[in-house]
């Protein structure tokens, strides 16, 4: 989350420079970053000698709308258990 979040925050970078941020070795950032790269969630592309990593805003727009439904569909279902624990409560 934290890569994600510096990339969002200052876009694209390369590893080296990802790496100064965190307690962790720029080898273990690379791994970070494949996962990332895996999931879809940045991209990659080549800039002379280095690779610059990027969050992808598709990606990032799908994950949005997945939680934007989940927390909607999660707020109706408790909105209904308490109206529903009002009316027993009443009886």
């Amino acid at each position: 989350r934290a890569i994600l979040a510096r990339l969002v925050k200052d876009g694209p970078l390369p590893v080296g420079e990802l790496a100064r941020e965190f307690p962790m070795s720029r080898p273990a950032i690379s791994q970070h970053l494949r996962v990332l790269k895996r999931a879809n969630l940045v991209t990659d592309h080549a800039e002379g000698a280095r690779r610059l990593y990027a969050v992808n805003p598709e990606a990032l727009a799908s994950l949005r709308t997945y939680f934007e439904r989940f927390w909607a569909e999660a707020l109706a279902a408790f909105k209904r258990r308490v109206e529903a624990e009002a009316k027993q409560t009443k009886r």
